[in-house]
């Protein structure tokens, strides 16, 4: 994948995250604000201040994330976003992180 392609990708990866936690907060399922500036993308769980941080990485093309639990890798596997040491999918594991730190049921479409 060419670097334009990543980058592409990367920013509808982004927008498509936001949009998933904008529409579970209007809905009240989890009280969250997110914060975007460039390739990062912050959500901040209202309640208790906690934070995971998304981001992509051009040089390497990966999606990086920052959770409580740790930090994690996502590289472009066909069409998914997969962790670099466990395989997981970025959507699944993104939804595990926020019900943890949010303390509710997530499920990220």
């Amino acid at each position: 994948m060419t670097e334009t392609e990543f980058l592409d990708l990367a920013e509808s990866t982004l927008d498509r995250i936001e949009q998933a936690f904008d529409r579970l907060n209007d809905e009240d399922v989890i009280d969250v604000e997110c914060k975007r500036s460039g390739n990062v993308l912050e959500i901040e769980f209202i309640d208790n201040g906690s934070k995971i941080i998304v981001n992509s990485q051009a040089p390497l093309q990966e999606m990086w994330v920052a959770a409580r639990s740790g930090g994690y890798h996502y590289k472009r596997v066909g069409d998914e976003w997969r962790n670099t040491r466990d395989d997981s999918e970025l959507f699944t594991s993104l939804s595990r992180y926020a019900g943890e730190q949010g303390g509710a049921q997530v499920t990220l479409a």
